[in-house]
């Protein structure tokens, strides 16, 4: 297994951005960097949204790995790896409550308990020729915060479902651990059994549920997510759509949240 090594901050703007800085054409870091910031001022979700963060309430990090074996059109299994360890690290912390049925992954790596969000990943990756050879997985989970006041349409942490703390220390080492698990398990070449796992954990697996691309809004199942990322969809008439990440979104209703702000 890689080594790994560590960075604790008190305080950054971003631990993607931070990473970010660390690298340079002359600067080549080995193994697995994981950088952890207590205050995370500016960080950053998919497509520039903004990642609310209370200091000192939740889990604000970022890993570096290089996986120089993945092609370009592979790095999809480093989204399904992280969003794996994170939804088994919660499924421990949620093990005999209602709730730990509920958990679930929403394409492409968002965690959600029933239709709430509890984690999201930013992952940037930089390629040398056709593969990977530096990857930035960022991260941002509720932990213990229990009043959001972003417009973020329907946040909720690990406190407000157990209505107790938890050890984000505990929970941070269950993540990295279970990560490097399925890294390593992908650098043997099983990475098939990382999708398998990410597929029956996928929020809406089944059933036909509500869907908006730029047409408006429809009613689909999901067919398949290919192993480049690409969500394929299967309209009711039978016919099937290829997506990428934000050509297509999930409606969630408002009366299907219960946002606490």
């Amino acid at each position: 297994m890689e080594q790994l090594s560590r960075i604790n901050l008190p305080r950054v703007d971003s631990t993607n951005s931070f990473i970010r800085d660390m690298l340079s054409p002359s600067d080549q870091l080995d193994g697995i960097t994981l950088v952890v910031a207590d205050e995370q001022t500016a960080g950053r979700g998919q497509v520039g949204n903004h990642w609310e963060a209370e200091p000192g309430k939740n889990l604000t990090f970022s890993l570096l790995c290089h996986p120089n074996f993945l092609l370009a059109s592979e790095q999809f299994i480093l989204s399904q790896c992280m969003a794996l360890a994170i939804h088994q690290a919660l499924l421990e912390e949620l093990w005999q409550t209602p709730e730990a049925s509920a958990l679930t992954i929403k394409w492409p790596n968002d965690i959600y308990v029933a239709d709430r969000k509890i984690c999201g990943t930013l992952i940037e990756c930089d390629l040398q020729g056709k593969h990977i050879s530096n990857c930035i997985i960022g991260t941002g989970l509720n932990v213990n915060q229990t009043a959001f006041l972003s417009d973020a349409p329907n946040p909720v942490s690990l406190k407000q479902l157990t209505g107790r703390e938890h050890d984000r220390e505990k929970m941070l080492d269950n993540i990295v651990a279970n990560f490097l698990q399925h890294y390593e398990g992908v650098k043997k070449g099983e990475s098939d059994k990382v999708r398998t796992a990410y597929m029956q954990h996928l929020y809406r697996r089944t059933g036909f549920h509500t869907f908006a691309d730029v047409r408006g809004e429809f009613r689909a199942e999901i067919a398949d997510i290919e192993p480049t990322g690409h969500l394929r969809l299967r309209f009711e008439n039978g016919n099937v759509c290829r997506y990428e990440f934000k050509e297509v979104r999930f409606v969630i209703h408002e009366h299907q949240t219960n946002t606490h702000r």
